[in-house]
């Protein structure tokens, strides 16, 4: 910001803001964006430009004074841990007051743009109400995922009891500050057969790895390569929009990768791990040497194993180019769903509008059983129901019927007959590790890579991240899991990086995920794996509720609808140590969240 505090001109407060505010609680409606602050320029490339990388200074508007600067409230008009959004003209900006101290930060999550007044703030970071991001109210830095910008961070002083807000404009409108990052200053970059860090994957945990370098300090090759033909995008957005375009999926422009010297291999699937002689080779037969390795492959999804399993138009969904093939034969036709888990019912919602109709097949005999349980399943398939997808429950293909080769029909064990012109399958994924069965990397009895705390193998240099990794949870006596999303993939990528600079870190963060079906959305905090209870408050008929899973006596889970921001407070609650009780929940008292309580 430098020197912004020159002295202060008289502010034309009658600006109009220049970003569409739509408010609206629907942040996953579309990946193009509706709630997404990423879609806001037109023009699809602009999209994703930080101030370190676009605007000229000092004058990104011209003729236009670099600050604004206003009261924006008295200095008792906030009580300590209070928040509120204050209007500068140029924008709005998220004032914060923490232990006695004013300080002002950007107001939307860089994510998907949700209001952070909403949120929850302690210890010292205010936490985004829908997906669990959190920053640091001091610095506005990121400090837990999703999302990998941080907060703009603006000048408070206080003078004759009045609270004055100072901030560059172009801070205001831009919403999201990209950490300062080292580039590349390696004279082989770009062509040599060595690199220094070789990333294997190139999902979040990925990215967030080499970006993390970055942040770091570290100027030395960084090689990222990927099987997809695209730069890391958001893969969570595929199955909630399928229509999305892969360019507006991308998490990062391709001029990005370009300027911090991040090398993306598309296309490129390793074959072989030669841990011994630190090299990699690709299946076209190109080897790379690296000295420091990040496994992060993610997962390949499980196909059906039945009669007629090579028909055409069957579809598991992993790219882009799947989710908008999918949609485009859906149009008009009549789609089946295989598998009622998170990805299945996110595509079976979308189609809805799209199909003639859509069919659910799933073994269980209620959707989420697993995950949240008989009662909010029921409560869900129910808002399915509504909206005329219909479900064949404990029941599994047995044969996929095609005419001309396109399938046609669906066949149950039940020997029920569906019709069906696209078949969707998600009923889960395993490991994509294939390639490292012949190294001495370890791999358990179902192909996962286990790793420690600091996200390291059994070998030395080597490190994994992701969806294919196990690793102990420590708010759960350091039991081994895997935990296959979105939010837990950055924070593996970012403690990979750290350690891959001697820091030091360990895995400590509180899972934290998210669903949307037909407009609505269901966080989940926790790991609910063995819950022997739920405790549910609120209206679950009307979608309006907070569900508590147990194990013993202990809360080791949460999940709500329309219920804000109480699973991001749960989820602080459990990031600060402290444990919850079965019967604090039961009660229906929800003091203990806000301290209040015993």
């Amino acid at each position: 910001m430098g020197g912004c505090f020159s002295k202060p001109k008289p502010v034309e407060l009658k600006i109009e803001v220049v970003l569409p505010e739509k408010e609206r609680g629907k942040e996953e409606l579309s990946a193009s964006g509706k709630g997404s602050p990423r879609a806001y320029q037109g023009n699809g490339t602009a999209r994703h430009f930080h101030t370190e990388e676009r605007l000229p200074a000092p004058h990104p508007y011209p003729g236009a004074q670099d600050c604004v600067e206003a009261a924006v409230c008295h200095v008792k008009d906030l009580e300590n841990g209070q928040m509120r959004e204050v209007e500068l003209g140029w924008g709005k900006v998220l004032l914060v007051k923490d232990n006695g101290e004013f300080h002002a930060l950007g107001h939307k999550c860089p994510h998907y743009g949700a209001p952070l007044v909403k949120g929850v703030l302690s210890r010292g970071r205010v936490r985004c109400p829908w997906h669990g991001a959190c920053f640091n109210i001091s610095t506005g830095d990121l400090e837990d995922f999703p999302g990998l910008d941080s907060l703009h961070k603006f000048q408070v002083k206080i003078e004759k009891e009045k609270v004055y807000v100072r901030a560059s404009k172009q801070a205001l409108q831009l919403q999201r500050r990209t950490k300062v990052m080292a580039k590349c200053i390696s004279p082989s970059a770009g062509h040599s057969s060595s690199t220094n860090v070789l990333i294997v994957g190139a999902g979040a945990a990925g990215l967030v790895c080499a970006e993390t370098l970055r942040q770091e300090g570290f100027s030395d090759r960084i090689v990222l390569c990927t099987l997809d033909r695209h730069l890391p995008y958001d893969r969570p957005k595929l199955s909630k929009s399928l229509d999305a375009q892969p360019e507006l999926l991308a998490l990062r422009p391709k001029e990005f990768f370009r300027a911090y010297g991040i090398e993306v291999l598309t296309e490129a699937q390793v074959v072989t791990v030669d841990v011994r002689n630190k090299k990699v080779v690709f299946k076209d037969g190109f080897k790379l040497e690296y000295s420091k390795l990040l496994l992060a492959p993610g997962s390949s999804p499980k196909t059906l194993n039945c009669k007629g399993k090579e028909v055409e138009n069957v579809f598991t969904i992993r790219t882009p180019e799947d989710a908008n093939r999918v949609v485009r034969l859906a149009r008009g036709r009549n789609a089946v769903v295989v598998g009622a888990g998170f990805l299945g019912m996110e595509v079976a919602a979308y189609l809805t509008e799209k199909a003639h109709s859509v069919s659910v097949v799933e073994l269980e005999e209620t959707p989420f059983r697993r995950f949240l349980g008989e009662r909010v399943g029921r409560a869900l398939m129910k808002m399915f129901e509504n909206n005329r997808v219909k479900f064949y429950m404990q029941t599994e293909v047995s044969e996929l019927r095609a005419q001309e080769g396109k399938l046609k029909e669906v066949v149950l064990k039940s020997s029920k007959v569906v019709r069906a012109d696209v078949c969707i399958v998600g009923i889960g994924a395993v490991p994509a590790t294939g390639f490292l069965r012949q190294s001495s990397i370890n791999l358990d009895s179902r192909g996962f890579i286990p790793v420690n705390k600091m996200m390291q193998t059994n070998v030395p240099g080597v490190f994994a991240a992701g969806d294919a990794v196990t690793f102990p949870l420590a708010w759960r006596n350091n039991r081994k899991v895997n935990i296959p999303h979105w939010q837990m993939a950055h924070a593996q990528g970012r403690v990979a990086a750290q350690n891959m600079l001697a820091q030091e870190a360990e895995i400590s963060t509180v899972p934290y995920l998210w669903t949307a079906m037909f407009g609505k959305s269901l966080r989940y905090a926790g790991y609910g794996d063995g819950f022997d209870d739920v405790i549910i408050q609120g209206d679950l008929e009307e979608l309006k509720f907070v569900a508590f899973y147990t194990k013993g006596d202990e809360v080791i889970a949460v999940a709500s609808m329309n219920y804000d921001p109480i699973v991001s407070k749960v989820a602080e609650v459990l990031a600060s140590g402290r444990a919850i009780r079965k019967r604090e929940v039961e009660t229906g008292d929800m003091s203990w969240l806000t301290g209040k309580g015993s």
